[in-house]
């Protein structure tokens, strides 16, 4: 169960407040407000595209409000979230404290991620504390990028080990247990639920994670929600590279949705799931995989979007092999020289999943320290470096001028 929160602030504190968001005001108007002046399907098509990837089975409502917000301000197109009515919610509290703040910049879609069988976004880390030996150093509470893990608990609302609100399954806990305690639980999105949720009104788009193995259980998927998808301004599909077997893949995903496929549809490619904010490196295998399907014939119609180790290398990465902004190849291919007819990018834009979460995650953490779980706009000094880091990754993408 997502906590549930709400801010509350004495009058002489959200006067502070107020004040105190000036030069959060001034940033986002100078750098930030001249580039978002054109729709997110605009940014698809000019390369510039960013979404920001809170975690298909990251909960906690807090944070996730938090993020949407300082996003928001920083200028991404779409915010990726959990398939949860709590957690939609959070973001677009989210969002309007963010046009709070600044009015005028631009709302982005809300996408809600859901799977069509095992996948390791989907899961979750559990463990029984008292199992512990007591000498155990804890090595998994170190290397928890989410600070889902604490033996210390809260009596009566949290006994210890794994804060399932906070955990988005990235798996690092399970191979340093020193006594293998740590456990896997994996889910699948219920179909009902989900297309409940795609007919509200504050809900853009959808994401299906998938192997890209399994045709059948994707037309399944599809089928229990093509009956809700008709309103929505984005579907996605993330899959793995599935090397010589990607481009039958995604026709074959293509031909199931495309009679009931209404809007902009795009190719999420999953470099490297969760990793981003371990280094440079991380980001290769999304780059190759992009490489290798901006020049192969007969892919389907459809959008290419990075993620999957993402982080403030990715574009430079992007730029060594003539891939960022532009709409047709640098070099002749394999096959002879392949160009584009069409003005759209060949790489529409990037994702940022861990990478952005930690940047932001680490003056959360500070802030709640200090004063709790409140909402960061109240704090505008947090608020302030919380945007400074935003900017700096959105800005990669979106070419901010600072």
């Amino acid at each position: 169960m997502a906590l549930s929160f709400c801010c509350s602030v004495s009058l002489n504190t959200k006067h502070e407040s107020i004040n105190g968001l000036d030069k959060v005001q001034e940033l986002v108007t100078r750098i930030v407000v001249p580039t978002t002046l054109t729709s997110p399907s605009l940014s698809l098509q000019k390369g510039n595209w960013v979404k920001l990837i809170c975690g298909a089975s990251f909960e906690d409502v807090v944070d996730i409000r938090n993020l949407s917000l300082v996003y928001t301000l920083a200028g991404v197109d779409c915010i990726d979230c959990a398939a949860e009515a709590s957690v939609v919610s959070a973001v677009n509290e989210g969002i309007e404290a963010a046009r709070t703040i600044v009015p005028f910049i631009r709302r982005p879609w809300v996408m809600i991620s859901v799977n069509d069988d095992q996948d390791l976004h989907f899961r979750k880390a559990e463990f029984d504390p008292s199992e512990c030996p007591p000498d155990c150093t804890r090595p998994c509470e170190l290397v928890c990028p989410a600070n889902a893990i604490s033996q210390q608990g809260i009596p009566g609302v949290f006994e210890g080990g794994v804060i399932t609100d906070r955990c988005y399954g990235c798996g690092r806990c399970f191979p340093v247990c020193p006594y293998d305690k740590i456990r896997e639980t994996t889910f699948i999105r219920d179909i009902c639920a989900t297309s409940k949720l795609l007919k509200r009104d504050d809900v853009d788009a959808l994401e299906i994670h998938t192997s890209g193995r399994r045709a059948e259980m994707f037309r399944e998927l599809w089928n229990g929600l093509e009956d809700s998808v008709h309103h929505l301004s984005l579907i996605a599909v993330s899959l793995p590279d599935l090397k010589d077997t990607t481009i039958s893949a995604m026709s074959t995903m293509y031909s199931i949705m495309e009679s009931n496929l209404h809007c902009i549809n795009l190719w999420q490619l999953d470099g490297r799931p969760m990793s981003g904010d371990i280094g440079r490196g991380a980001t290769r295998e999304a780059i190759a995989f992009a490489r290798s399907l901006v020049s192969s014939r007969g892919k389907p119609k459809g959008y290419l979007q990075l993620a999957g180790g993402t982080n403030v290398h990715t574009v430079d990465g992007l730029k060594r092999h003539g891939l960022f902004q532009t709409t047709s190849l640098p070099e002749e291919s394999d096959n002879g020289p392949i160009s584009s007819c069409s003005t759209d990018a060949l790489v529409c834009g990037v994702a940022f999943g861990g990478y952005a979460r930690k940047i932001v995650g680490k003056i959360l953490n500070t802030m709640q320290s200090q004063h709790g779980h409140d909402c960061i706009e109240e704090h505008p000094e947090h608020l302030l470096k919380a945007l400074m880091g935003s900017l700096a990754l959105v800005g990669t993408v979106k070419c901010y001028v600072v």
